[in-house]
């Protein structure tokens, strides 16, 4: 079990829980009332450290490296799933993942960040960040659900889109620009979801869609309070001021009218209880496609452009006229 920084009390909880453990298993002592007592500890603890978390700290949990992926919900979710690979022009991003999926007998394409597990697998799919043939494959997914009338569903989870330089030969910019711009007319309904990581035009380039949620202990924003910290005070020392003033979290994105609503998590983060994650994921997931189904493509269209078209804040300000000499 890994712990954040924050998670220190309950670190130690469960330590003296283990080494209680063992003595009772190994002398043979009944230490029922001693486990449970500590059990009833570490559960109020939990509650006490998750009631009011600082936007840093949520920015953690969405990093925390036994938190659930793309393909983990998937597979949990879906009987049956067929991943699709390459964009037909450059190669295949691991980076990007989907394919076709049955929710409960409802069809649906499925794409996403993909992190990775561990090292080496991290590696493999370079932690997440699209190159541009990640993006023009989810393109030609997106493409394919809009030809068989297939909902599409968005897994975001990405530090960033990648930013080297060969991305930027191969038109990075470009790639996210022409989805956001394909995804505003798609004739299927898109449903949205931040797992972990939002960042940048990283998540936006599979981010745009008629409805979009966040998870509980998700962030969203424009850049990572770390890069924040770094332009701003030339110093990462500063990435939790940093994240309070971004305002990225999920209460923040709802606020804004950025996203549509927040997906709760268990007590303590996605990865404490995976599968329980999984099974709130698909319930919401298959609510939002049946009611987007029940409005026809013009609609859709209609109100995802306008959805995206009023999004932001500003004042006019008439300025007086000049009098006439």
């Amino acid at each position: 079990m890994v712990f954040l920084d924050f998670e220190k009390p309950l670190e130690t909880l469960y330590e003296q829980l283990e080494k209680i453990t063992q003595v009772g298993e190994q002398g043979e002592v009944d230490v029922s009332a001693t486990v449970k007592e500590l059990e009833n500890k570490i559960k109020q603890t939990r509650k006490e450290l998750y009631s009011d978390l600082t936007g840093w700290q949520k920015v953690q949990l969405s990093r925390h490296p036994e938190r659930p992926y793309t393909l983990y919900y998937i597979e949990q979710m879906c009987k049956k799933f067929v991943e699709l690979h390459g964009d037909r022009n450059f190669a295949d991003d691991k980076a990007i993942v989907g394919g076709i999926g049955s929710l409960d007998g409802q069809t649906v394409v499925f794409i996403g960040h993909q992190k990775g597990v561990n090292t080496k697998m991290r590696q493999y799919r370079n932690f997440g960040m699209a190159n541009p043939e990640g993006y023009r494959k989810a393109l030609r997914l997106m493409k394919l659900a809009e030809r068989f009338n297939f909902p599409v569903v968005s897994l975001i989870d990405t530090p960033g889109a990648f930013p080297g330089i060969e991305a930027e030969e191969r038109g990075q910019a470009e790639a996210i620009a022409r989805n956001m711009f394909e995804m505003a007319q798609l004739r299927v309904p898109i449903v949205c979801v931040v797992i972990g990581e939002g960042a940048s035009g990283g998540a936006i380039g599979i981010g745009l869609g008629d409805r979009i949620f966040m998870m509980e202990n998700t962030w969203y924003s424009v850049i990572s309070p770390e890069s924040c910290s770094s332009i701003l005070w030339r110093s990462w020392d500063f990435k939790e001021q940093a994240a309070e003033q971004l305002q990225l979290t999920a209460e923040h994105m709802t606020n804004f009218g950025i996203v549509d609503g927040i997906i709760k998590e268990p007590l303590g983060g996605a990865h404490t209880a995976p599968e329980e994650m999984a099974k709130i994921l698909k319930r919401h997931l298959k609510k939002e496609i049946v009611e987007l189904q029940a409005l026809t493509p013009e609609e859709r269209i209609n109100n995802r452009l306008e959805k995206f078209g009023s999004i932001g804040q500003y004042d006019v300000i008439e300025l007086e006229k000049e009098e006439k000499v």
